[in-house]
């Protein structure tokens, strides 16, 4: 099996010809550590550092805000710890930060049972990335996979404002980008500061930006 990389290294052209062998996913489920911390990327295993601590303030924030939304309004709706995101025709697979599932299409999902991965956009509502230093990922990689996969909605929190300025601006701002999944491609909108949040999912949720990375900074 392959030697993984880590997040943000890059091996030598010729490596990437000669010694890495690339897995399927079905390999790759097979192959990873139990309890290890690894996303496929066009076959190949990377695998994640441990988050800062600001990160997982503002995801653990974000997870509590979402659940007590859509558990005040009754919806079928779970945010699992674990689970993988994969484009049914490619074998890259990804966890994450926030992932909104709707539980009644699970049925309808060939790896859940055994794999714990979604493939369908009906699946998920709502997914949320927090920018790390691999942000190209985030904005690029990851965005375009969730559109193709119809994924209705995708928020990029990024509260450090890593971004490139095409996305955030000169000078750089921390901003949240919201993805909305509209007649087969993604809207996106920016908000900064004390701005609310429109959600299309959860139109009533009250929640602004600064509420989000203040979260980050206790």
């Amino acid at each position: 099996m392959p030697k993984p990389l880590s997040v943000g290294q890059s091996p030598p052209m010729q490596q990437l010809k000669t010694e890495i062998q690339r897995l399927t996913f079905s390999e790759f489920i097979e192959w990873k550590p139990d309890g290890s911390h690894y996303e496929l990327y066009d076959g190949v295993p990377i695998e994640m550092p441990q988050p800062p601590g600001t990160h997982e303030a503002i995801k653990g924030f974000l997870i509590n805000q979402i659940v007590l939304e859509y558990t005040r309004l009754n919806l079928p709706y779970i945010v699992p710890n674990q689970v993988f995101v994969k484009k049914p025709d490619a074998e890259s697979a990804y966890l994450p930060d926030v992932l909104v599932l709707n539980r009644p299409n699970l049925i309808h999902e060939p790896l859940w049972a055994k794999a714990s991965t979604v493939t369908l956009g009906a699946s998920i509502p709502l997914i949320i990335e927090v920018v790390s230093n691999n942000w190209r990922v985030d904005y690029l990689t990851k965005l375009k996979d969730y559109e193709e996969m119809g994924i209705r909605e995708y928020w990029l929190v990024d509260y450090l404002g890593l971004g490139g300025r095409r996305f955030l601006g000169n000078p750089k701002q921390p901003t949240i980008f919201l993805h909305e999944f509209i007649d087969g491609e993604y809207q996106v909108r920016a908000f900064r500061e004390q701005e609310r949040l429109i959600s299309p999912t959860f139109p009533e949720l009250v929640l602004t930006v600064a509420q989000v990375f203040q979260a980050g900074s206790g």
